[in-house]
């Protein structure tokens, strides 16, 4: 979609038009989805969704302080990666107080009744459970690298934006924004190896 029938869609929102809203849903929606999972390792479909529509009413409410700088995508993109934030400190706060029931894997779908049947072709229980850890580690370094270095790195590797997109949405010149990504890749790097070597690492500094 081009950036001036972009803006126009998003004006016909701001007038309150309902059917420009629905295609604004129908043409993010999908997008915010998949970079939310992506955000999250142990994220299941019912937890992207409310995260979804936490962010989409984040939009509604918050669209008139778009200012158009960045595309209406990358903005999309900060707001769902803080609403993944927040919800993973919830789900780790209701953990700590417990009440959680766990879900297991024969559990039935409510909407089909059918149970989770994985195909063949997929790796085996031992390789799902390391690369599962492996994800939260991952995590763990992504939490720790603190910002601006982890939302670069977010709308870069997770969100899949240009260099010349996340300029605009950081305001940035692109030079900037790879010297500062290669920067903060060395920094999540040394976070990560000691992660993986079960080491803790104290957050870096955000202000580079």
């Amino acid at each position: 979609m081009g950036s001036d029938a972009e803006a126009e869609l998003l004006a016909r929102c701001r007038r309150g038009d309902a059917a420009a809203w629905d295609e604004l849903f129908d043409r993010h929606y999908a997008a915010a989805g998949r970079f939310i999972f992506q955000l999250g390792h142990d994220f299941t479909r019912e937890d992207t969704e409310e995260i979804c529509q936490e962010v989409f009413l984040s939009v509604i409410k918050n669209l008139e302080s778009f200012n158009g700088q960045s595309q209406f995508q990358t903005w999309l993109f900060r707001i769902a990666a803080n609403k993944a934030r927040d919800y993973r400190e919830r789900q780790h706060a209701a953990k700590r107080g417990g009440g959680q029931t766990p879900l297991s894997l024969q559990a039935e779908d409510p909407e089909n009744g059918l149970t989770l049947d994985p195909p063949s072709v997929a790796p085996g229980p031992d390789a799902l459970l390391i690369n599962a850890e492996r994800s939260g580690l991952v995590q763990q370094a992504l939490e720790q690298l603190g910002e601006p270095c982890r939302e670069i790195v977010e709308l870069r590797y997770f969100g899949d934006l240009s260099y010349d997109e996340i300029s605009r949405s950081l305001d940035l010149n692109v030079k900037t924004v790879s010297s500062r990504l290669s920067k903060c890749l060395d920094r999540l790097e040394e976070i990560a190896r000691k992660v993986f070597s079960g080491e803790k690492s104290a957050a870096f500094p955000s202000n580079l």
